[in-house]
């Protein structure tokens, strides 16, 4: 059975469930499963997406993306616009309307003052806010009265729609996180573990790495919702787990993530208990050249900083020859099928920020050797392993546990083998891997190897925030806790400048044009960011589960205060 016709009748079972929603908590218990296990709920303090989509159970921004990617009001009264009078006519401010009558799920009201301290949390100098590109270009959050913040930024924003839009970028309640601002933000267990929040649940267990258990809020704002009494949000084993959890064994109503092989996934469909869901979104696979010296010999505090550069990813033409080995054709047939489309694209939607880069989509061993001996990378001593100025190249290439991602290290260690490349590869559980724990050495932000694999997307349908995240200095470090976006250590003045115009261009067609070709310069031009796959989001729920609306703008658990048993 073909993946395309799976998720076709997949499409018309939702389309043809009942809607019966009933009153709070009279559909007993949902379950979801997400093979990696969340490890804190403050996505503020990690960018890993089981950690942010957990908490989205539970901390909501003021706005939201649908499943079109269109700007849809959660906590806030409406979306501010030029139009209604919410964005300044000169575009350097975004004034922001809460709903009158929204608590806390203690019951304490939620105001303003709760809007501005989100973003004095975010923008503390040292606290390593994991989403801080969000505020890129904020210099202050103003309370106007209890239900009005005003945003104001250093130069027009077209697109001012960064801080406290979409899943990554929640609100959380000032009197739990007062004592949490900077420096000391990890260390508030209570509060990173369980958050007071304005979302359909609360927690009532957490157990890191494991399990969490919820209820419905009794102050959710709508009397009616959610449907189910509480939720068991199991996190850990791996995808084929999860997936037959549901699909085959009903065990658990939602699995998230379905990175399985496209006879896999079929197979499963075929218990009969639960239905695969696909759309394609901003999700790609890509490596991460590490563009700083990783090396255990340099002291603590100095490794993998922009201290020591990379002894061999820093040259452009190791890292273009290591792409132009890998065979994307073949990823994508090995690992996702129809769920997949080879790319050399870190933005590969929407079409207008999508470059025309298509320079990696050729393998090019003969080419990658040449390039690597114009280079003067060679094999002086006869051990199949290339060297140059006493320096191997020996790569150090990690990625989380999953099936697909170790058939893909295991075809690419042999390919760069083929241009001679010695590769260590490394997997590690993805609740780690993806953890914002400072004190691991195994997290993808530390990043102590060569080489990452993993793959994020971006909320929206505007890329601006995810390209800006590359700015010099917002590279994971010790003094931000370990946290940043800019995970590869990537630093140009010229894309800072870009970050800059595009933050205030308008033109649709111009910022079309320079997210394009700050795309390129992270990929074709400097191949920091070698793109594998567009990856299409498969998930999998139960056939007895109502309301699910997959949506790849936002979390996937977006609208599961809508979630209902079908009787």
């Amino acid at each position: 059975m073909k993946l395309k016709t799976l998720l076709m009748g997949a499409i018309a079972c939702t389309a043809m469930a009942p809607v019966a929603m009933a009153e709070r908590g009279s559909d007993g218990e949902v379950k979801i499963i997400y093979w990696q296990a969340p490890s804190i709920l403050n996505p503020y303090l990690s960018s890993g997406t089981k950690d942010i989509e957990s908490a989205s159970l539970v901390i909501e921004p003021l706005g939201r993306y649908d499943q079109n990617g269109d700007l849809v009001p959660f906590l806030a009264e409406e979306i501010p616009t030029v139009e209604n009078g919410g964005v300044s006519a000169d575009l350097t401010s975004i004034t922001w309307k809460l709903k009158s009558g929204l608590v806390w799920s203690d019951g304490s009201p939620v105001t303003s003052a709760d809007v501005k301290f989100t973003a004095d949390y975010c923008m503390h100098p040292e606290g390593g806010c994991a989403q801080g590109a969000k505020f890129d270009g904020v210099t202050s959050v103003d309370v106007v009265d209890d239900l009005t913040v005003k945003v104001t930024f250093n130069q027009p924003k077209p697109n001012p729609y960064g801080p406290f839009m979409g899943g990554q970028s929640p609100i959380i309640q000032a009197a739990q996180f007062a004592d949490c601002l900077g420096a000391r933000a990890p260390e508030c267990t209570d509060a990173n573990f369980g958050p007071i929040g304005t979302g359909p649940f609360v927690v009532t267990d957490f157990r890191p790495n494991d399990v969490i258990q919820m209820e419905a809020n009794q102050n959710y704002r709508d009397p009616a919702k959610p449907a189910f009494a509480t939720l068991t949000f199991k996190g850990g084993g791996d995808a084929t787990a999860a997936g037959r959890a549901v699909m085959e064994t009903g065990e658990y109503d939602y699995a998230w993530n379905m990175q399985l092989a496209p006879d896999v996934l079929a197979k499963m469909a075929e218990g009969g208990k639960g239905v695969p869901i696909a759309a394609f979104g901003t999700l790609v696979e890509r490596l991460e050249m590490n563009m700083t010296d990783p090396s255990p010999d340099l002291p603590e505090g100095e490794r993998a900083t922009v201290a020591h550069p990379h002894p061999f990813l820093s040259d452009v033409r190791v890292r273009k020859a290591l792409s132009m080995a890998i065979d994307r054709e073949l990823l994508v047939e090995v690992g996702y099928g129809q769920a997949g489309r080879p790319t050399c694209n870190l933005v590969p939607a929407p079409a207008l920020y999508a470059s025309d880069n298509t320079d990696c989509l050729t393998q090019d061993i003969a080419g990658a050797n040449a390039l690597m001996d114009e280079a003067g990378w060679v094999d002086s001593d006869g051990d199949g392993v290339r060297d140059k100025d006493g320096v191997k190249l020996s790569i150090l290439y990690q990625t989380s546990t999953n099936a697909v991602r170790q058939d893909f290290q295991a075809l690419i260690k042999q390919w760069w083998s083929e241009i001679g490349v010695e590769t260590e590869l490394r997997n590690l559980d993805a609740s780690v891997f993806f953890g914002g724990d400072p004190g691991s050495p195994d997290t993808f932000q530390k990043f102590y190897a060569d080489v990452e694999m993993y793959a994020n997307n971006f909320d929206g349908t505007d890329p601006q925030a995810y390209l800006a995240a590359y700015r010099c200095g917002n590279e994971p470090k010790p003094d931000s806790q370990w946290q940043g976006e800019n995970i590869n250590r990537f630093c140009d003045p010229a894309y800072d400048a870009l970050i800059d115009e595009l933050a205030r261009t308008g033109s649709l067609e111009k910022r079309g044009e320079l997210a394009k070709k700050m795309n390129d310069m992270l990929t074709k031009d400097t191949y920091t960011i070698v793109p594998l796959v567009d990856r299409g989001r498969v998930s999998a729920h139960s056939t007895t589960l109502g309301g699910v609306i997959l949506n790849t703008w936002d979390s996937e658990l977006w609208n599961v205060a809508d979630w209902y048993r079908i009787k």
